[in-house]
């Protein structure tokens, strides 16, 4: 291992999110940032509820993020070769497949919260034996409902829709992956030998893995009519999957991967079982720490692979409850109606409003994920009166990310029997101070806020050390804690308003009936 440079060992992290990307040099093991760049990544709009990005452009990002970073290590005294090990973390559900001879994507990326995949959704539970169109059937193996978010379904429509796909599958040149596997295959040497993997929690996404033996399941592959040829190598998060073909990080091991919100909850070091973690960015993910148990929720929570420390090591298991829109909210009243110039200004206008009138907002513009799993949903805002202005609404939109993780964790605690003590919190929402006070007080816990904003990136580069690094302790980095927030209202106010919310909710059910 080398790494003797001026910053001793360093570690990079590819924290490639919905809206950007980034690459982050850290001081191994630690949260000490040396250099850093992000870069934005465009969305496609087709269709209404058609979300793409172009597979080809995501690389392109990233590359030009780890290029840039190390450009400024190199600026600042360091040199590549003192990073030792590179992590990937990514938005998850996100798919994507390409020809494993020309190394063409062959349709754009789909999306995470694309929703075109609802009429596959229709098709696959006529396919559910007694006619009863159980949401839940394959949940036994796989840990899921059946939802248009996750990739099996994004896959078959794929493969029903897109002729290019249709036929690569034929000829056996087609490849699947998440964006985790698209990145590593592309910057371990592509068709010259890319290694085709995955990790536990990328792959736990998928609807095809089996939450139990962490192998594709035959019976998941049969019910979607995947091939397995088709499908990465599943590894744990933390091992070496291959080293880097080119540029300048060539020859440089890449040795952890985790989704983006299991990342959070490594980088959140929530590492024991009865903790959790939320982290509010596009949408809003509550992961809460079961240990090596895998607790199948009775409540629409997802049961999930929260990480796989080495191939030796067992899982520990997380429960997840996803939020689809929370940061959206905000994009949404800026670009579509006008109401804000910046998410920035969202806590501002939302102080303004005055305490008459309780507007509710939900923003379910997609229908609802956990705890209630309702893709007929669609948005409404509730309790409107003569005083009702903007200032009323921003507001609004800013409490229904803290009803929706209300929503979550009285799920959490139902199913897991211990009600949570303490939520710790990340993500580009945590900077509104007002949006961390209303969390407190809605569900009537501390919050506290990472005293480290990546908490993402973090994961990814604490695994990727690990991965090359077995005597590492994991519990020996240090991060303080940022601001904690504590409730201000009384359990009688709480629960009104959270009638109100459940009302509100109610009312957006059943809008898009197939």
């Amino acid at each position: 291992m080398s790494g003797e440079g001026k910053f001793g060992p360093l570690v990079g992290a590819i924290d490639e999110g919905t809206s950007s990307a980034r690459f982050m040099i850290f001081k191994a093991n630690s949260c000490e940032v040396v250099a850093t760049y992000q870069k934005e990544i465009e969305q496609h709009f087709p269709q209404e509820g058609w979300v793409e990005q172009d597979a080809c452009a995501i690389l392109d990002v990233v590359i030009t993020c780890i290029n840039k970073a190390v450009e400024q290590l190199v600026s600042l005294g360091g040199s590549p070769r003192d990073i030792v090990a590179i992590g990937v973390t990514n938005q998850r559900e996100t798919t994507i497949v390409w020809d494993k001879f020309t190394g063409k994507p062959l349709h754009n990326a789909i999306v995470w919260l694309d929703m075109r995949t609802s009429s596959t959704i229709d098709k696959l539970l006529d396919l559910v034996p007694n006619k009863t169109r159980n949401k839940n059937y394959l949940k036994p193996l796989c840990g899921l409902p059946m939802s248009p978010y996750f990739s099996a379904v994004k896959l078959r429509w794929l493969v029903d829709n897109v002729d290019a796909v249709k036929q690569a599958m034929k000829n056996g040149s087609c490849c699947f992956g998440t964006v985790d596997t698209w990145l590593i295959w592309n910057l371990t040497g592509g068709v010259n030998g890319g290694k085709h993997v995955t990790d536990v929690t990328n792959a736990s996404r998928t609807m095809l893995m089996n939450i139990e033996t962490l192998n594709w399941d035959p019976l998941l592959l049969k019910f979607f009519e995947i091939p397995k040829s088709v499908l990465p190598q599943i590894k744990s998060s933390s091992e070496i999957y291959g080293y880097i073909a080119d540029g300048p990080l060539r020859s440089i091991p890449i040795s952890g991967c985790l989704g983006d919100q299991q990342a959070a909850l490594v980088g959140q070091l929530c590492l024991q079982k009865g903790q959790a973690k939320a982290t509010y960015g596009t949408g809003c993910f509550v992961l809460y720490n079961t240990g090596e148990v895998r607790v199948n929720s009775s409540k629409g929570l997802l049961t999930t692979v929260a990480y796989q420390l080495g191939a030796n090591n067992p899982p520990c298991y997380a429960l997840e409850g996803s939020v689809a829109v929370a940061g959206a909210a905000l994009g949404w009243l800026k670009d579509n109606v006008g109401m804000l110039e910046s998410a920035k200004q969202s806590q501002e206008l939302a102080e303004k409003a005055t305490e008459n009138g309780s507007v509710v907002f939900v923003p379910a513009f997609s229908g609802l994920y956990a705890p209630y799993w309702r893709q007929d949903a669609r948005g409404v805002i509730c309790g409107i009166t003569e005083d009702t202005n903007s200032n009323h609404i921003v507001k609004a939109a800013l409490e229904a990310v803290c009803f929706q993780v209300r929503d979550i964790l009285d799920a959490m605690n139902e199913d897991c029997g211990i009600p949570l003590q303490l939520l710790k919190v990340d993500g580009g929402m945590t900077s509104n101070a007002l949006v961390m006070q209303m969390q407190a007080d809605l569900i009537g816990i501390n919050i506290i806020k990472a005293g480290f904003a990546e908490s993402t990136a973090l994961g990814a580069a604490l695994v990727a050390y690990w991965g090359i690094d077995r005597t590492t302790q994991v519990s020996s980095i240090e991060i303080n804690n940022g601001v904690i927030y504590a409730p201000k209202i009384s359990d009688d106010e709480r629960d009104m308003r959270y009638k109100q919310w459940k009302m509100a909710v109610e009312r957006s059910l059943g809008w898009e009936e197939n």
